[in-house]
């Protein structure tokens, strides 16, 4: 009996020592391997950097307005008693588009034009008198004095009346009505606006720190929500303060609106050229590492994955400007990136456009 569990416990060290020499074989093998593997190049994919162009564009929203927009009011109260303009239509600067009820105001000036008359002839007659010494110097200045006066009064009257008519400041079209014709208006009352419409203002505001890129002259592209294609206006004029809320600076530019195709009120998509360099190098944004000290990173030299330090500039949808640390020629890799370490052999299995 006390063999037998000998023998038992005999052949457990056994096992034991067996499976103890397999396992460290088979570590040594994997250590080997592993070793091995280390010691191979690592495949990646790759960009040779090269001179684009590139252009800094701004986007912005903004609204379009018109060049000239007024709403007519009436300089008096009164009876609005003539409209002499058709809703929606173009009318001339000057034209006469309301008239309010001037009845006591012509009455007046009527009176006094008789008045002057009157005032004339006895001048003339006064002035006979002081040719023949028939009267002094003085009754006859009072006599025209009087004359002057009349006419002052006459000059007051005309200008009442003419407060009375509404006329149209610019030439522009006219919009919709808002009062009729014989009801009570006062100077709180609009009758309708008018637009200048040949020539239409957008106006939209950029960051402060593009300030400095915009100037007058400069074109821009923009577009509205009813149009599929884009138009072209010119920048006008710049505010010359920046706001304070949003340190934003308002820009205005123009569009010669030809063909009446924008209506003013419209929301405008802007897009500026703030810049554009016709040598930038740009390089996937992927291939870009950001480090303790900025930005590297690692292109191929001799044969090995060396790191660069960079500073960056522009950036789009899928590149990055390369502002200084590349030069034109250099081969920059793109793919495990992560797993690199300076000076690690590499091989370039794929060179990407």
């Amino acid at each position: 009996m006390k063999t037998k569990s000998l023998i038992i416990i005999i052949g457990i060290i056994a096992a034991l020592a067996l499976i103890k020499i397999i396992f460290l074989k088979g570590e040594d093998s994997s250590g080997q391997k592993g070793g091995k593997k280390g010691n191979q190049a690592i495949n990646v994919s790759a960009v040779i950097a090269r001179a684009e162009k590139t252009e800094n564009k701004l986007f912005a929203s903004g609204t379009v307005m018109a060049n000239e927009e007024v709403a007519l009011r009436p300089e008096v109260s009164g009876k609005l008693v003539a409209i002499y303009f058709k809703e929606g239509s173009l009318v001339q600067k000057g034209a006469l588009l309301a008239k309010i009820n001037d009845a006591d105001l012509q009455a007046q000036l009527r009176k006094l034009q008789l008045q002057l008359k009157l005032g004339k002839e006895r001048e003339a007659r006064m002035k006979g008198l002081l040719a023949i010494s028939g009267i002094s110097q003085e009754e006859y200045d009072m006599v025209v004095n009087q004359s002057q006066t009349i006419n002052a009064d006459i000059d007051f009257t005309r200008a009442q009346i003419s407060k009375t008519e509404v006329r149209a400041p610019f030439t522009g079209k006219i919009g919709l009505k808002q009062i009729s014709q014989g009801g009570y208006i006062s100077t709180a009352d609009v009758i309708a606006t008018i637009q200048q419409l040949d020539l239409l203002k957008i106006d939209f505001s950029i960051p402060e720190r593009y300030a400095s890129s915009v100037n007058v002259g400069n074109i821009i592209s923009f577009s509205v929500e009813n149009k599929e294609e884009k138009f072209d206006a010119e920048v006008f004029a710049l505010e010359p303060k920046i706001d304070e809320q949003t340190r934003n600076i308002t820009i205005r530019a123009v569009y010669k609106n030809d063909k009446s195709a924008i209506f003013p009120g419209a929301f405008a998509k802007i897009e500026l050229t703030a810049s554009q360099n016709d040598s930038s190098i740009m390089i996937p944004t992927e291939a870009v590492i950001p480090i303790l000290k900025g930005k590297q990173v690692f292109i191929k030299k001799g044969g090995k994955a060396t790191p660069i330090l960079v500073e960056t500039g522009l950036r789009n949808d899928t590149k990055i400007e390369i502002k200084t640390g590349l030069q034109v020629g250099d081969t920059v890799i793109t793919s495990g990136i992560m797993s690199l370490k300076p000076d690690a052999a590499v091989n370039i299995i794929k060179i990407n456009q």
